[in-house]
């Protein structure tokens, strides 16, 4: 069953932990590289990094998290994070305690810092 738009964004809100500038100077660092599936487009970018670059737009445009703001757009791609970082929290217990860990490194790109409360 699909989510409706009101659950996906309070779980977007709860799980990307991290401040949109936080996340555009992680994913400007040397540190999210190899971390995760490259896209096909040959670019050498991560699935993930650009989903980072996605998220940051999206905590930049609505920084009051108002629900009323987002748009179909934004709240397609925060499903996606929801499921991504829900999937791996509940695979990965190595993310939550090994910041060197790929694991840790990708649920970064995802807005998710496993190591903050």
């Amino acid at each position: 069953m699909v989510k409706d738009n009101d659950t996906v964004i309070s779980e977007f809100n709860d799980l990307v932990n991290m401040t949109a500038s936080e996340l555009q100077e992680w994913l400007g660092s040397e540190e999210p590289a190899g971390s995760g599936w490259s896209k096909d487009d040959g670019s050498g970018e991560t699935i993930g990094h650009e989903s980072g670059r996605k998220i940051v737009a999206i905590l930049e445009k609505n920084p009051s998290k108002d629900a009323e703001q987002y748009e179909q757009e934004d709240i397609d791609h925060m499903r996606k994070v929801v499921a991504y970082c829900k999937r791996h929290l509940a695979q990965e217990q190595k993310a939550k305690k090994d910041t060197s860990s790929k694991s840790y490194k990708s649920l970064k790109n995802w807005g998710h810092d496993a190591q903050k409360t």
